[in-house]
């Protein structure tokens, strides 16, 4: 029995030393050794010939989709009163009673049942289809197609899952252990330029080796964009893992509500090393608080640049939703941020309505593995003539723009709450101004 469990802890000795020398110190000092551009040039390479295997094997069936965002309906581009309003002149107008018709009634029918079909909201928080498969039977059902397929698959299952999970787990306990200590020793220092030089060595480091344990594959761009001291950084919102990506370039001071548990004691040793704006929960309902707290925050230029998600939910990367006015009722410079992550090697969307976090994260470590592109885009001001809700669009179209995602005007807390009533008599004016005019009178 003794010389098992020598050998359980010899096993265990290597594991621990490998991690360290290979993975965690490059990781530290933000280089490489190669290990990870070897394994994703050979995760590139055995996708795309699956890929071919499987257009082969299908050519006869059904020719492949030319986009993975192509829905049921196809709508034609433009607006919908400039449709209407085609309908109208090409047919004749009625001899009395004004331009309304009864066939108007067909044409807003059709578009509510379009709407109910495949609505602009719903499938946002559903994953992204994939032009083709990437062996994951998460995102698409196992189906025979050839023997050499077939083992590739069995062989992927045991890379991903005794081999990669394993190691990745490994490293994010590292990580996460490696935060609290490093922050809660940070904070014993005095204030001064040692201790936010330290801090902020110590959230890159740990930051890097949780994107280590995640394979994540990062390609920053224009960062001489990078946000500054001072700033608000705003980002499209895809999943909790879009803190580590970012970080893992720079550090940010967070905003978020105060928790429990294992969150509440990473939070608290972060905020003892690092001027982090979290909230109680009764806090968070008080807009003038919140706001005060912000203001204050980016008035000390020798704080942390701000990242915020102005989302406020997870969005499956297809496309940039409504943003919350609140972060750009500050009159700070805003720094944008887009993020767009490849659907082949993992879906990284988290849909927290049917994972917990533990489930996402552990499909995220059993996936192949994480790779994204982020662009930094220039520094944005508020200009004079235009209000906070103007500003912030305009800075989610440069977003959605800079990273091919559709930029929607819909609120993200649709994704658990009604629409408002505001909102449906919006419509029903803008329906009746079409069909009536805009300058009807009431005897009309």
């Amino acid at each position: 029995m003794e010389d098992l469990w020598g050998s359980v802890l010899w096993g265990l000795k290597i594991w621990l030393f490998l991690i360290i020398s290979l993975i965690m110190i490059p990781a530290m000092f933000g280089f490489s050794l190669g290990v990870s551009e070897t394994y994703m040039t050979v995760l590139i390479k055995t996708l795309e010939w699956a890929t071919l295997k499987i257009q082969r094997a299908k050519a006869d069936e059904q020719t492949l989709k030319k986009s993975a965002s192509s829905g049921l309906i196809q709508r034609e581009a433009g607006s919908m009163e400039k449709e209407f309003e085609e309908l109208r002149r090409s047919r004749p107008k009625p001899p009395v009673g004004g331009d309304f018709t009864l066939s108007d009634c067909f044409y807003f029918s059709r578009q509510g049942i379009e709407s109910i079909v495949e609505d602009e909201v719903t499938q946002r928080f559903s994953s992204e289809e994939l032009v083709s498969w990437n062996l994951l039977t998460r995102t698409n059902d196992f189906q025979y197609i050839s023997l050499k397929l077939t083992l590739v698959y069995g062989l992927g299952i045991f890379v991903r899952y005794c081999i990669l999970a394993p190691l990745r787990i490994t490293l994010a306990c590292i990580g996460l252990t490696w935060l609290v200590l490093g922050t809660s020793a940070v904070g014993f220092l005095p204030n001064g330029w040692i201790k936010f030089w330290l801090s902020e060595w110590v959230h890159v480091m740990c930051y890097r080796i949780c994107a280590r344990g995640l394979s994540a594959a990062i390609r920053y761009h224009n960062r001489e964009n990078l946000p500054k001291k001072g700033g608000i950084c705003v980002a499209n919102h895809t999943s909790p893992i879009d803190i580590v990506i970012l970080c893992n370039d720079g550090c940010y001071a967070m905003v978020g509500q105060v928790h429990g548990g294992l969150m509440g004691i990473v939070q608290r040793a972060m905020v003892r090393s690092c001027p982090h704006v979290w909230f109680e929960r009764a806090e968070m309902k008080d807009r003038h608080l919140v706001t005060k707290r912000l203001k204050d925050h980016v008035s000390d230029k020798t704080k942390l640049p701000i990242l915020i998600f102005p989302e406020g939910t997870c969005v499956n990367n297809t496309s940039v939703m409504m943003f919350k006015k609140g972060s750009f009722e500050i009159g700070a410079t805003i720094y944008p941020v887009a993020i767009k992550y490849d659907p082949k090697f993992g879906d990284a969307f988290w849909n927290s309505s049917k994972y917990s976090m533990v489930s996402y994260l552990l499909r995220m470590m059993t996936s192949w593995a994480l790779v994204c592109n982020v662009w930094y885009l220039p520094a944005m001001h508020q200009q004079e003539d235009e209000d906070a809700v103007q500003f912030a669009n305009r800075v989610k179209s440069a977003i959605a723009h800079q990273g091919g995602l559709v930029d929607l005007q819909w609120d993200g807390g649709l994704k658990r709450a009604k629409v408002k009533d505001t909102f449906k008599e919006q419509q029903q004016k803008k329906y009746s101004n079409m069909v009536v005019g805009d300058d009807s009178s009431s005897s009309d």
